[in-house]
């Protein structure tokens, strides 16, 4: 058999293993909109007062917001006392919130990764307040709980430990997961986040995509929504942030 086919089969076998052992997204909504909260289609001439810079690479472009990465490898300090870490660009939305329904459109024009993120930057626990996020690859869709996985700090210090690798492994299951697809570059997408108590699920071009149970999902006062864009260049436009409850059973 030709070695790409060989390739290609096993790729697919691979994938379809594990879209079979992840947990199935639920078809209906988790969430029931309530009061919207905020919405901004990008065609004023200023920013809205809720928005904030925080890795400062975004601007408004033809009635959206374009991001770019710029900090894409670490730089050392002349002195070499410190390091500029590589992040992805990020722009915040000071809309406070406990459970909700983000409504957006983005798209991909040389991104690798486009996503949205909740934080609390009063919650000392996790790095820079950092909580969860949903997160949209060419290839798939992602959603992280940061506060207590990834970005925890107790985690964060045991990862400089190689004898904790195991305690790392056992502490970082079930904080994060993805389910493998194909998202278009060069066209727009929609996407939804639905955060309820622990639960984030995500809506993609109106399909399910990704759902996730676990405790950091549930922190009661996230603070702020960032945007963000690795890579060279991500849009985002018509944005919308409704508070919400539980969908009725």
């Amino acid at each position: 058999m030709n070695i790409r086919l060989i390739l290609a089969f096993t790729f697919f076998a691979t994938a379809a293993v594990i879209a079979a052992d992840l947990p199935a997204v639920s078809a209906d909504s988790i969430a029931k909109k309530k009061e919207l909260l905020f919405s901004d289609d990008f065609s004023a001439a200023q920013p809205a007062a809720q928005w904030h810079k925080v890795v400062p690479t975004f601007t408004f472009e033809n009635g959206a917001l374009k991001g770019t990465q710029t900090r894409d490898k670490n730089v050392v300090s002349p002195d070499g006392k410190s390091t500029n870490l590589a992040h992805a660009a990020v722009f915040g939305l000071s809309i406070p919130t406990k459970d909700s329904v983000v409504e957006t459109k983005i798209k991909f024009d040389g991104a690798t990764m486009i996503d949205v993120e909740f934080d609390d930057r009063s919650y000392t626990n996790s790095h820079y307040g950092h909580l969860c996020r949903a997160q949209v690859r060419t290839n798939g869709v992602s959603i992280m709980d940061e506060r207590e996985g990834s970005q925890n700090m107790e985690i964060k210090a045991l990862r400089n430990d190689p004898s904790k690798k195991d305690e790392v492994t056992k502490r970082m299951a079930g904080k994060q997961i993805t389910y493998p697809m194909k998202v278009e570059t060069g066209v727009w997408h929609d996407l939804v986040v639905e955060t309820i108590g622990e639960t984030i699920r995500v809506v993609l071009d109106g399909k399910p995509a990704a759902i996730l149970k676990s405790p950091g999902i549930g922190h009661p006062t996230k603070s702020q929504i960032e945007l963000g864009v690795a890579g060279k260049n991500g849009w985002f436009d018509d944005i919308k942030v409704w508070n919400a409850e539980p969908a009725a059973p």
